[in-house]
C-alpha cells in the first residue's frame, strides 16, 4: 500500500533579494514543493513586491530582526500550514535549488531527519565557484572540528540549503536559538543532541554580486558563536550546566 504524499513547503528567508528571487523560484521543482513561503526581513528593496507578483505567500517583518529570527517566522508558518517536510532555500540564487528533490526524498523515505546541500566536493570547485579563500579555510576547519566533537561525518556544516522533517522541528527548541547567523549551527548541534539523523548531497553554488554574504567581522562573530554553542552543549551533556537549547520542547 502506497503511503500518502508528504506535504513539502519551501521557505525563503529573504533580505534584499529583489534581483535574485525570480531566478531562485524558477529552479525550485514544482513537482516536489507544494507551497512556497517567503519571509521578508524588512528589506530595503522591492523583495516583497516581487515575491507577491510571482505568486508566493509573503510575510513581512516590520523591522530587520536578523537571519535567525527570519527562519523562526518561516518554520512557525510552515508548521502552522501542516508541512511534513520544510526546505530552506536562500533566495539569493547562491544554492542550486534544482537539487531540492534529493534533500526532500531522503526525508520522505525516513532515511534522514535533516538534509544539507554540501557546497564543497573539491577545493578547486569551491574556489572556482567564487567562495572567498578565508571562508573556505574557516569552513573546512570548523567543519572538521564540529564533526570530531559531535561524532558526525558531514561534508559541510555551514550550508544554508537544508531540509527538515516535521518531527525534528517539533522536538528541537529552535525558538530559543539566536536571531543571528549562528542559528543554523545551533540547529545542527541540537539535531545531534536529540539524535536526529543527518545527511548531505553535493550541490553546485554560485557566488554572484547579488548573493548575500557576511563580512569578515561578522564571520568571526559567527565562528565564535559556534564554539560557544559547542562548549555549552558539552557542559550540558556532562551535566555541569543546564542549557535550554538542549531541552526537549515537551519537557
Amino acid at each position: 500500500m502506497t503511503s500518502p504524499k508528504k506535504k513539502v513547503i519551501a521557505v525563503l528567508p529573504a533580505y534584499n533579494a529583489e534581483k535574485t528571487v525570480e531566478k531562485t523560484l524558477r529552479d525550485i521543482p514544482k513537482d516536489v514543493v507544494d507551497e512556497i513561503i517567503l519571509v521578508d526581513d524588512a528589506s530595503r528593496d522591492r523583495t516583497a513586491e516581487v515575491a507577491q507578483r510571482l505568486g508566493l505567500t509573503v510575510l513581512k517583518h516590520d523591522r530587520n530582526r536578523g537571519y535567525g529570527a527570519n527562519q523562526k517566522t518561516c518554520y512557525h508558518e510552515a508548521l502552522k500550514r501542516r508541512a511534513d517536510v520544510v526546505v530552506m532555500i536562500h533566495p539569493d540564487y547562491q544554492y542550486d535549488a534544482r537539487m531540492t528533490g534529493l534533500l526532500v526524498h531522503l526525508i520522505e523515505l525516513d532515511v534522514c531527519d535533516l538534509m544539507f546541500g554540501c557546497r564543497i566536493r573539491t577545493r578547486k570547485e569551491a574556489l572556482a565557484g567564487g567562495m572567498p579563500l578565508y571562508k573556505y579555510l574557516a569552513n573546512r576547519a570548523l567543519t572538521i572540528f564540529e564533526n570530531l566533537l559531535m561524532g558526525t561525518n558531514l561534508g559541510e556544516t555551514h550550508s544554508g540549503f537544508r531540509a527538515y522533517s516535521r518531527r525534528l522541528l517539533e522536538t528541537v527548541p529552535w525558538e530559543k536559538n539566536s536571531d543571528d547567523f549562528v542559528f543554523d549551527q545551533q540547529m545542527i548541534i541540537q539535531a545531534r543532541h536529540f539524535e536526529f539523523r543527518m545527511g548531505d548531497v553535493p550541490v553546485p553554488t554560485r557566488y554572484e554580486p547579488e548573493s548575500s554574504s557576511i563580512n569578515f567581522r561578522r564571520s568571526v562573530v559567527y565562528g565564535l558563536g559556534i564554539l560557544w554553542t559547542l562548549f555549552r552543549w558539552k557542559l550540558h551533556c556532562w551535566k555541569l550546566l543546564r542549557c535550554s537549547l538542549f531541552v526537549d520542547k515537551s519537557s
